[in-house]
């Protein structure tokens, strides 16, 4: 008599693959999603022939529209690739799954990143984190750019990490892919300039909306680290998403985050220690956030023999 036993979902079995191809391997190099969207977004935006200045309201609401549509277009190549795997037989396409889930988030690239700006030489600081920040870091003096570095982190545990994963555990590898294609666009258009403050409103918005329970997910993981935390997020009125895990960090830390313009949160000033005391910190935001999604996908259900 055979004893009935449950084997892992196919989801559980896809998130534990994802895991061990990127703790192992990082990024590939080839065959990767996220470039395909950029390459995507690039040529839209370089084919779109708007004229910067032109403030009409006329003006204003094709760039919108044009914005909008080029958006969805990208969405719906996240969408496709989803698919891709079932076409494959099993096991091919469970490992094909995996795969493309990898590619929607990064731990160990982001956590190569943010080390290698912990160096004592402020002009080689000033270009790795160039790397890993959108501002202007030949400004920055050398508190700023270890705060810079700090930050990034700390914003990217839920763009590159929670988020994508929070939208497999619910909606599966479409929600992973769409996610990063969203968060993809709104790093390329997003920004509330002249160039870009109409033609990329959809994905900023978008991804404003994706990322609002994620964001707030991450305040609860750093909550354990330091009574703090509360206090910082209740101060973290500058960004409807972003500043909310910087907050989390800074009061882990005790460190001073700052973004001139945008948000300050208070604290020591910040050193290359500091960088590598916040890596420590986002493995165990890490470590929590995996073991949620687990026992979450556990629950949803197994294939029983």
């Amino acid at each position: 008599m055979f004893e009935s036993c449950v084997l892992p979902s196919p989801p559980l079995i896809a998130l534990t693959l994802a895991l061990i191809f990127d703790l192992i391997f990082g990024e590939p190099r080839r065959f990767h999603p996220t470039v395909w969207f950029g390459r995507l977004i690039s040529f839209f935006d370089r084919k779109y022939g708007r004229s910067c200045g032109d403030h009409e309201n006329k003006k204003r609401i094709i760039d919108l529209l044009a914005g909008t549509l080029f958006s969805l277009v990208v969405i719906l190549l996240a969408v496709l690739l989803s698919f891709l795997p079932s076409f494959f037989p099993h096991p091919l396409s469970l490992l094909f799954t995996a795969y493309l889930l990898k590619t929607t988030f990064s731990i160990r690239s982001l956590e190569e990143h943010v080390r290698n700006a912990a160096v004592f030489d402020v002009e080689e600081k000033r270009k790795r984190v160039s790397m890993i920040v959108s501002r202007d870091s030949s400004k920055l003096s050398e508190e700023e750019l270890n705060s810079a570095a700090i930050e990034s982190l700390a914003e990217n545990l839920v763009d590159s990490i929670i988020s994508p994963i929070f939208y497999f555990m619910i909606f599966g590898l479409l929600g992973a892919m769409v996610y990063r294609a969203v968060n993809t666009l709104d790093a390329m258009i997003g920004y509330k300039d002249e160039r870009y403050e109409n033609f990329g409103k959809f994905a900023a918005k978008l991804d404003d909306l994706l990322n609002f329970i994620p964001a707030r997910i991450s305040v609860l993981l750093f909550l354990p680290l330091s009574r703090r935390v509360w206090k910082y997020y209740r101060m973290a009125r500058f960004k409807l998403n972003g500043d909310k895990p910087i907050a989390a960090m800074s009061a882990v830390l005790g460190v001073k985050l700052e973004k001139r313009g945008s948000y300050s949160f208070p604290g020591k000033i910040p050193s290359n220690t500091d960088i590598l005391r916040s890596l420590r910190i986002s493995r165990v935001i890490c470590i929590e956030w995996i073991a949620i999604a687990f026992a979450f996908l556990a629950l949803k259900g197994g294939t029983i023999l």
